[in-house]
This record gives structure tokens, sequence and C-alpha cells, in this order.
């Protein structure tokens, strides 16, 4: 009955978009599969820096309406940079380019040993994947034809200010921590602002979180030490204790342009796992267990402790499980003058 639908081929002058989508602990993936553009550059964050100036029109068309939301993340895969290196990794999102996504890697570890991307071996297959911020490697516990859960070494992660204060208009004067898990966070107790790390206020924390983000990179500069584009704000975390009695905490990440992360931030508890340490409340093997607002959980280890510029550091190892959610073909008609996507702010 439904054959002409069913069997429907697109005029060839509307641009096809493929996506493999997929999510990590709630929180969405859509993985560009075909029809993207070559991004040229010798590292990543060249890449990334021609993507936001020449193919930002590609970026809307997939995370915003009417293709994908406002909470919609994606990445595009790109080769190598490194010779040892399985493939190259953008983040992208509402409002730009991440430089490291902990999410989007426990989905990509998946997505690559399942679809036979990167060859399957039992136990375990690493999966090493070039991000702006630099070279990660995902694991993923193999059992038969499916990756159970996946684990990644992050970048090093490293504090930069404990007990910092900003004046926020609203809550007023606020304390935060700033630490660096792939990118740069303030960590805010959600007690603090008066609120709790559940669904119900989460409207509130975009709000509160996203009037700390502005009033922190209006009153410092933050810097990375060895690359300039890596140096800003990406989101404010909020903290809070846990639903669950054998999780140590749960986390808040609102990000880019007031999204909110569903996972518990795979770059977030990198960060928390570098304040830990700092404070002397983790030492390297030691292991936590952090809920995201929904209350699913990464686990976050440190697997050992090492220095980044002058900066004392731990590499982070975090775990997570990733699930598919769909196939896709997207498509943009010239005609459409709603082509690019619109974002209701």
């Amino acid at each position: 009955m439904f054959d002409a639908l069913k069997n429907f081929t697109p005029p060839t002058s509307r641009l096809r978009l493929a996506t493999l989508d997929y999510h990590t602990a709630g929180e969405p993936l859509r993985i560009v599969t075909g029809g993207y553009p070559d991004l040229p550059g010798d590292d990543m964050l060249a890449r990334r820096r021609y993507a936001a100036a020449h193919l930002d029109p590609l970026r809307t068309a997939l995370m915003w309406e009417p293709r994908g939301h406002r909470e919609m993340y994606g990445c595009i895969l790109t080769p190598p940079v490194q010779p040892d290196s399985h493939f190259g990794a953008l983040f992208m999102h509402n409002e730009g380019y991440s430089t490291m996504c902990g999410h989007a890697v426990i989905a990509l570890g998946k997505a690559a040993v399942e679809t036979g991307l990167v060859a399957s071996e039992e136990p375990i297959s690493s999966v090493r994947i070039d991000t702006p911020a630099g070279t990660v490697t995902a694991f993923a516990r193999v059992s038969g034809s499916r990756v159970t859960s996946v684990f990644f070494h992050n970048v090093p992660s490293f504090v930069v200010a404990l007990d910092a204060e900003v004046d926020v208009p609203g809550p007023g004067r606020i304390r935060y921590d700033l630490a660096f898990g792939g990118a740069f966070y303030a960590y805010v107790p959600v007690a603090a602002v008066g609120l709790r790390c559940v669904p119900e206020d989460h409207q509130r924390l975009i709000e509160v979180g996203m009037a700390i983000k502005r009033a922190i990179m209006t009153s410092r500069r933050i810097l990375h030490p060895f690359d300039e584009d890596l140096g800003f704000l990406y989101g404010v975390i909020f903290t809070g204790p846990p639903e669950s009695a054998d999780a140590h905490s749960r986390n808040v990440c609102v990000f880019a342009e007031g999204q909110v992360d569903r996972s518990p931030t795979g770059t977030g508890v990198s960060g928390r796992a570098a304040l830990a340490y700092a404070r002397g409340e983790m030492a390297a093997g030691d292991e936590r267990i952090v809920e995201s607002i929904l209350g699913t959980r990464f686990a976050v280890r440190i697997a050992r402790v090492t220095r980044f510029g002058p900066y004392p550091a731990v590499i982070p190892e975090v775990e997570g499980r990733a699930h598919l959610t769909g196939r896709h073909t997207f498509f943009l008609d010239p005609d459409d003058d709603l082509g690019p996507g619109f974002f209701l702010g």
C-alpha cells in the first residue's frame, strides 16, 4: 500500500548526510557517516577552525531543529592525525565545536568495534581517537558480537584554581573550582545556589549555570598551557549528593549555550578526579561512581599521576555504556529557507 513512499528516491540536487545515532547514559551522539566534506588541516584543532569558518551551516542543520533539537550532540569523523590512531573526531553541539567529549568517546568505541571499523578482539578492543584536546584511547569490553561497556583514558586533567570566587547577578558571590578534563569547567556545589541535581530543577540549573559561566568569563582569562584554542570556559558543573547508596555524588553539566548533559559528563568527571587528587581525596587507582541528572552513571578512576606543563595532573579512566538508537539519512533541500536549521534559544 505504501510502496511509493518506501521506494521514493529524493532528487540528486539535495545534499545527503548519513548518520548513526547513539546515546551514552542518556546523552545523544549523532555520528556523521557520509556526505560531510573533508576537513583539511594537519591536526584536529586546525580542522575544528576550518569547520567553524567554512562548514557551520552543516553543523546547525544536524544539531538544530527540524532535524535535531537544543540538546543534540554530534561528531564528524576524520582521518587520524597520529600514525597509530584509528581516526579523528570533531565534536559539535548547539553552540559550536567541543574540544573533547567523554560520552562521545564511549559511544565511538562501541560503534567502531561493533561496526567493524576497528577489529574486534575479546575481551578488550582498543580504539585510538584523535580529538582537538589530544589523543585518547577507548577500550571496548567485548563479549561475542557485543560491546558491553567502554572505558577510556582521557587527556591529562588538572586544576587551575580551588575556592575561587565570582560575583554573579542573582545568586550573588559564588565559590567555584576551575579544572580541565579535556575542556575547562567551573565546579559549584549545587546547594550553594539553593537547587538540587534533579530533573525538576533542570531549567533553573540552566539559568543559574549560564549566569555563573558568563560572570566567570567576564572576570578572568582562562589559559591552556599549550594551545590557545583550548583556553575557554566550556561549562559549569553543579555537584551534589547521589540518589543511590553506592554512588559517590551527582553531576549536572550546563555547557555550550544552555545545553544540559544527560550523562554524568566524561570530561566533567575527569576534572573532578583532578580536583579530588589536588585535595588529597583520591590517589592513583581510586575509583568513584558519579550519577547524572537522570541517575545514569559513569565510573571514574585515576589511572596514573603525571604532570602537564606547570600543573600536577592525572590521567582519568572513565567508563560507561552506550546504545544504538537509529540510522538516518538527512536531506538538505536547496529551496528550503529553514534548511540550515533554526534555534529558538
